[in-house]
């Protein structure tokens, strides 16, 4: 029998497998190792006849990440950690040298230099266990290295490609680089196409939500209707917070501080939209696929027009409860309609997340501005 495994939703569902973080049970951000108790049935059932594990886009996956699967393996097939994996045959797909691993040391990192700037300190929990991941890629036995470009048909952006993955780039790649920049004369308005479709990168999430919030606003006016703003429900302690003066800075608060959740999400039908969570890995439902949002389920007595931000247009609807969204997934391996539902429309249900914030230093910086 074999698993197979990748790092990224996007990247499992391309070969039908399942997540590295979902499968083993583990979770991305927990700092605490899962604990593995003697006769874990559902993971004995999962790996116990698995004789094959096929790992894609190596190149995602650290040390860290590779040491906690081993350690699940070891533990559900009841074999001696010293044993790689469990006695499972790994097959590892990937470049090293594309993009590094996120928050993860690389699985070629070199600890010898490491061990000797801190000889008089005793290793961390994680760092042994990045150790025992670096030792199992050096016992990798056998290599297969695919030589013969086929998806870049230009010899020339190849050729370039190939120097630059070796750190051998010249003045003349520069140059051809230099040709697909666009400049500003060459685009008379952003608002036309293909330019109004373009997507936007920037440096800062605070930017990027100023951008969205502007782009949804302008929608809504083009198609003569009122923005609807779904108001995030902060709690504490599982009591809901009803200081209105920290319920105002809760929702400013920018969405890289509050583990990726707004405190207002604009909603327009037609707009489009990235999932950023795996729903379902197997339908396609799976972070950065993309969508169009038609419609937002909601308690009906749960809308407000209660200005909130001064930003917004003074016709905003903020809606308090949410129910569920209604997006088109073109890409959704969906082979049924829902009942009641159109093709390819899909239901997304709200999202509960936990996050620290330092309420003193909130409601004081508050009080420094009334008093000034």
């Amino acid at each position: 029998m074999m698993r197979k495994l990748a790092p990224t939703g996007i990247a499992a569902a391309k070969i039908v497998g399942m997540t590295i973080h979902s499968f083993p049970g583990e979770q991305r951000n927990s700092g605490k190792p899962r604990t593995i108790k003697p006769g874990d049935t559902k993971l004995e059932k999962q790996w116990g006849l698995v004789e094959y594990l096929l790992i894609d886009e190596m190149r995602m996956v650290g040390l860290t990440l590779l040491g906690k699967l081993n350690r699940i393996l070891c533990a559900a097939k009841h074999i001696n950690p010293q044993i790689p994996f469990g006695g499972i045959n790994v097959i590892f797909f990937g470049d090293y040298l594309q993009y590094r691993p996120v928050y993860d040391a690389l699985l070629y990192t070199d600890f010898s230099q490491s061990s000797k700037t801190k000889s008089s300190k005793t290793p961390t929990e994680k760092e042994i266990q990045q150790r025992v991941a670096r030792s199992l890629i050096r016992q990798i036995n056998c290599m297969v290295k695919l030589t013969i470009q086929m998806r870049t048909k230009d010899q020339r952006y190849r050729k370039l490609l190939e120097r630059l993955r070796e750190g051998q780039y010249t003045f003349v790649d520069y140059e051809l680089l230099i040709t697909r920049v666009v400049r500003q004369s060459s685009v008379s308005s952003l608002c036309e196409s293909p330019w109004n479709e373009a997507p936007i990168f920037v440096f800062r999430n605070e930017i990027r939500t100023q951008l969205n919030h502007r782009a949804a606003i302008h929608n809504a006016a083009q198609i003569e209707c009122a923005p609807m703003e779904c108001v995030a429900q902060d709690s504490c302690k599982g009591k809901p917070i009803e200081d209105p003066v920290l319920m105002k800075k809760l929702l400013e608060l920018c969405d890289s501080k509050t583990e990726h959740l707004p405190g207002l999400l604009v909603l327009v039908p037609g707009m489009p939209i990235i999932i950023t969570q795996n729903i379902a890995l197997e339908l396609g439902l799976i972070n950065g696929i993309n969508g169009i949002f038609r419609q937002l389920v909601y308690q009906p007595d749960s809308v407000s027009t209660d200005n909130l931000p001064k930003t917004f247009p003074t016709s905003t609807q903020y809606v308090h409860k949410p129910l569920y969204a209604l997006v088109e997934i073109s890409k959704s391996k969906i082979k049924f309609s829902l009942e009641i539902l159109q093709p390819k429309l899909v239901p997304i249900p709200i999202m509960e997340q936990i996050f620290r914030v330092n309420i003193a230093d909130i409601l004081l910086k508050t009080q420094k501005i009334k008093t000034k």
